[in-house]
């Protein structure tokens, strides 16, 4: 991850290319990235840039949090995370990082928490087949055979029910096709992880070649 910005995940939406195609979009507002904080070889051991997002309200953070972003003269963050890379270090502590550190086309990952879905079954949660539906079937939507008899137990890895969703997950090579940095949006192809007002870390893609920074993005 040579560059990145934090975001929350608007919606989706849909737009006409210049041909006429429809593409299908996701909305993802990354108003409000503040540089926190810089961390260099000297310093740390690896050199990263640490980014906060969306305002809390100061009666809920404590003083180590209110102490750290005060150093950045901003408020305490509710999403904090750390950008690595040198290509970042061009931002300097306080800085706003926008929308326009990518561009129209390139191509990044988005990271975010998937849907919590709860507990499901092995059918919803594995894609298990089912069994016969008749009603003198005794087997309908259940695990069916725990394994071999000679085990005497349940074998680690065991595809079961249990709880469902709420994991982090990165869909790789989405294309930003639009960059509205009036409103500080960024318009990203498809679909990415996590419901709607869920925070998401879109950084450049690991198998593109794509780690330069915007010069506009530092003016």
């Amino acid at each position: 991850m040579a560059k990145g910005i934090l975001g929350k995940k608007i919606g989706m939406t849909q737009i006409f290319s210049e041909e006429g195609v429809l593409i299908p979009v996701t909305v993802i507002d990354v108003t409000g990235n503040i540089v926190l904080q810089k961390k260099t070889v000297e310093t740390d051991g690896y050199q990263a840039v640490q980014l906060g997002f969306s305002e809390k309200r100061e009666k809920l953070a404590n003083k180590p949090e209110i102490g750290h972003t005060s150093k950045a003269n901003t408020t305490p963050k509710r999403f904090v995370k750390e950008i690595a890379g040198e290509e970042m270090l061009a931002f300097e502590v306080g800085q706003e990082v926008k929308a326009n550190i990518f561009t129209n086309g390139e191509i990044v990952d988005v990271t975010g928490t998937s849907k919590g879905k709860g507990y499901q079954g092995v059918i919803k949660r594995h894609n298990f087949h089912r069994g016969p539906m008749a009603h003198g079937s005794g087997y309908h939507r259940g695990s069916g055979s725990m394994g071999s008899i000679d085990a005497a137990r349940i074998k680690k890895g065991k595809k079961l029910a249990g709880r469902m969703g709420g994991e982090t997950k990165t869909i790789q090579n989405l294309e930003i096709v639009k960059i509205d940095l009036e409103k500080n949006v960024v318009l990203i192809k498809g679909n990415v992880p996590g419901a709607r007002n869920s925070f998401v870390i879109i950084s450049n893609g690991v198998k593109q070649d794509s780690s330069n920074i915007n010069p506009e993005a530092l003016a």
